[in-house]
This record gives C-alpha cells, sequence and structure tokens, in this order.
C-alpha cells in the first residue's frame, strides 16, 4: 500500500545569492519528503545550507540578493513558490511555524513578551479578538512551556530573561498557532547542555502530544539519534544520504557520514578524533561533479565528471555516491 503524499516535499531545489564577484551556488539540487506526524533531522557541517533550504520553504529568505533558480516546494500539495502573499502568510501560521537557533535576535528587543506572542496569536486568529481572550491565550501557551510565574513573563522584555527562558518563549510563539510542520534550527545551541536538555525534551513532549510533523536541524547526532524517525545528511547544498534513524547509525553508506560518525566524541576516550580533512567547498566555483570529492578518500574519476544521482540500498535508504552504482563494479566501503 503507497503511503500519502507527504505533507512537505521539496523536489530539486536549486539556490543562489549573488554577491560581489558571481553567484553563490548554495544549494544544488536539494530533495527532501517530510510525512504527517514524522520527525525527521537534517544534519551537516555548518555552511552547508540547513537553515537556507528551510527559509527557502517559509520564503523569507532576502530576494535580493538570494534567488531561487529551480525546483519545487509543495506542502499539502500547494506550490509554495506561487503562493500570493495572504496565502503564504496563512501557511506561515497554521501551516508551518519556525523556532530559530538564536533567541535573542529572534525577539524583538522593544516590545514586551506578551506584545509579541498577542500579535502572532492575532494574525493567527484571523479576526479581531477581544484583548482578554488574546491575553489568556498567551498565559495559556506560556504555561504550556513550563514557564513560571507567566503573568510576569508577558510584561518583562527579551533583555530581562535568561537565555533558557528566551527560548521557551520562541517554543510557545511556534506552537501556539497549532501548527502542522514544525522547523526547529539548532533549538539549544546558544544554551548549555543541562538547560539543552530540558528544552529539547520539553519540545519532543509537545509535538509527541500534537503528532506534530518536525524538521530537527541540529550539528549534535546524538539529539538527532534520540529524537528523531528518519535522517536526512546534507554536504554543501546537495543531500548525500537519506535513511531512517536506526539504520543511518548502524549501517552510514555515504563516505561523508561515516567520517562524521568517526568524529563524534565517544565516553571510553580514545583520544582527539582527526576530523574531516578539507573544508566545505567555495560556493562561488564549487567542484565539478560530486561536490565531496575533494575530500573523499574513496574518490574516483567519474566523481570528478558527474553529479551522482540517488542509489537505494534498499527501500528506504538512498545514497548519492558512485561507490553504489553496480555499473562501477567497485564493492561499497
Amino acid at each position: 500500500m503507497d503511503r500519502p503524499t507527504p505533507l512537505l516535499q521539496i523536489h530539486d531545489l536549486r539556490l543562489q545569492y549573488r554577491v560581489y564577484g558571481g553567484a553563490l551556488q548554495v544549494l544544488d539540487g536539494v530533495h527532501l519528503h517530510v510525512h504527517v506526524g514524522e520527525k525527521v533531522g537534517l544534519v551537516g557541517e555548518t555552511g552547508c545550507g540547513k537553515t537556507s533550504t528551510m527559509k527557502a520553504v517559509l520564503r523569507v529568505l532576502p530576494m535580493p540578493p538570494a534567488q531561487i533558480t529551480g525546483g519545487s516546494i509543495r506542502f499539502k500539495g500547494q506550490e509554495i513558490l506561487a503562493m500570493d502573499p495572504r496565502t503564504l502568510q496563512q501557511v506561515r501560521g497554521r501551516g508551518i511555524s519556525m523556532i530559530f537557533q538564536d533567541p535573542t535576535a529572534a525577539l524583538n528587543p522593544v516590545f514586551t513578551v506578551g506584545q509579541q506572542l498577542e500579535a502572532v496569536l492575532r494574525s493567527h486568529w484571523g479576526r479581531r479578538a477581544d484583548r482578554g481572550e488574546i491575553r489568556a491565550a498567551a498565559l495559556a501557551a506560556l504555561e504550556e512551556v513550563a514557564l513560571a510565574d507567566p503573568d510576569r513573563l508577558l510584561d518583562a522584555y527579551p533583555v530581562q530573561l535568561s537565555g533558557g527562558m528566551r527560548q521557551r518563549i520562541c517554543i510557545a510563539m511556534a506552537l501556539a498557532t497549532k501548527p502542522e510542520l514544525l522547523i526547529a534550527d539548532e533549538p539549544g545551541t546558544a544554551l548549555d547542555v543541562t538547560i539543552q536538555d530540558q528544552v529539547l525534551r520539553l519540545l519532543h513532549n509537545l509535538v509527541e502530544e500534537r503528532n506534530t510533523s518536525v524538521i530537527l536541524i541540529s550539528h549534535s547526532l546524538g539529539i538527532v539519534r534520540q529524537l528523531t524517525d528518519r535522517v536526512y545528511v546534507m554536504y554543501a547544498g546537495t543531500m548525500v544520504e537519506s535513511a531512517p534513524t536506526r539504520k543511518l547509525f548502524t549501517h552510514p553508506g555515504h563516505p561523508y557520514t561515516q567520517q562524521l560518525m568517526e568524529v563524534v566524541p565517544r565516553l571510553s576516550g580514545g583520544g582527539i578524533a582527526p576530523g574531516i580533512p578539507g573544508r566545505i567547498p567555495d560556493y562561488l566555483d564549487p567542484p565539478t561533479g560530486c561536490r565531496f570529492h575533494p575530500r573523499c578518500p574513496h574518490a574516483m574519476e567519474i566523481c570528478r565528471r558527474e553529479k551522482p544521482p540517488a542509489f537505494s540500498l534498499d527501500q528506504d535508504h538512498q545514497v548519492a555516491c558512485f561507490l553504489y552504482d553496480p555499473a562501477q563494479g567497485s564493492p561499497a566501503p
């Protein structure tokens, strides 16, 4: 039996930034999909295009310099790239919400928490609501993210709050509209490990209760392993591997994924991992063929000439690497 149409489906997305000296080819044919109730992880090094992909979904990229040069982004079967501003605004509130990685930048310092949260609720309801009703809903949103004394917090400014409190407020604002899809961009990156764990557990429990679909962007493979059902691995604007979470961690296929796993710190020690040689390529002049080939220990001549398609290791595990091309006749690593 075929699965239903994905809630979100990105196909062959291409994005560039016009800068002095040329165009940064940031996304090069990105594919991604999320089903209803599914928790999907998106991992990769800093600068590989994870946040740009998600901002393209919400169409909040500054244009110019950003320019989407090809591809499709469909939400519940509707093309986001073709939506008029009014429809897009409805999708942003009721369909898709995003928690940005820096709560200090996400919250406006000149407005109180209450003013910002109430503005989100008023925009979502789309009608002239009673002020008392709006404030009651705002209080309920703060209580839901386990913030003590929410009545006082509504009258506070972001600068008066700790990093953990600001991040919980960002979660409250994102979930207040009861979105069908939540994009969480490094939701605990600015927090110490104990507060990060509390925030991530809170977020996990809330989305589980509502059966909300989630895209979790993270550098932490441990967090992704714990909180997601399926994972996409991204490198230099391309998707190099996708698989169910357990399968990806037990049988990583792409050389880049394998090296990411090797640099994860281990409780058993073993010294400092050497890291992945080289660096993400210059997007002004990216490598031909596979963008990872300059750093890949298994690179072949075809990797320098052609971009690899996604080869299926099995029904739900795809790897974009010529090592898995039967025509090459080379054993996979």
